[in-house]
């Protein structure tokens, strides 16, 4: 019967030590983060655990040296970096805690030992498309929009 006692007692001390390992891999899991700048230095971003967006700054000559469209490049690419570092973050964490042969990669993608051909979305069917329509009136909200605006930058400029 002692034996059996022991061997229980072993088998609890066994699964503390687990749940405490698995405690500490969700708090060093949950306090990554990835920052990223731009080449320019204009956009900073910092990423979390999860690749949420946590922060972004943008000088002020973010604006000054980009236009809208390249500033928003830039963002995107900007968090994607942040995003990549957090996430390798993540893979160095996970290897501590992984056996040997498991890709921490494939394991956060969902991939884990799966081929490709396993989890790779079916292509889509090709779907004839149908040119848009375009509205007569198109180019006269476009050009209500356009004096519209002009009035407000005329009117800013004043005050």
């Amino acid at each position: 019967m002692d034996d059996h006692r022991a061997q229980v007692e072993e088998l609890l001390a066994d699964y503390r030590r687990s749940r405490e390992q698995l405690a500490s891999v969700q708090r060093e899991l949950a306090a990554v983060s990835g920052q990223a700048s731009s080449p320019d230095g204009t956009v900073t971003a910092l990423v979390g655990a999860g690749g949420q967006l946590k922060s972004l700054e943008l000088s002020e000559l973010a604006y000054r040296r980009h236009r809208p469209e390249q500033l928003a490049e830039l963002i995107v690419r900007t968090v994607a970096a942040a995003a990549a570092s957090a996430a390798e973050d993540t893979y160095q964490t996970l290897s501590t805690v992984l056996p040997a042969s498991t890709d921490p990669v494939a394991l956060v993608a969902g991939t884990a030992d799966l081929r490709p051909a396993e989890y790779e979305p079916e292509p889509a069917p090709e779907v004839a498309r149908q040119p848009a329509r375009r509205r007569v009136d198109d180019d006269e909200d476009n050009e209500q929009r356009e004096s519209w605006l002009d009035s407000e930058l005329i009117h800013r400029r004043v005050r």
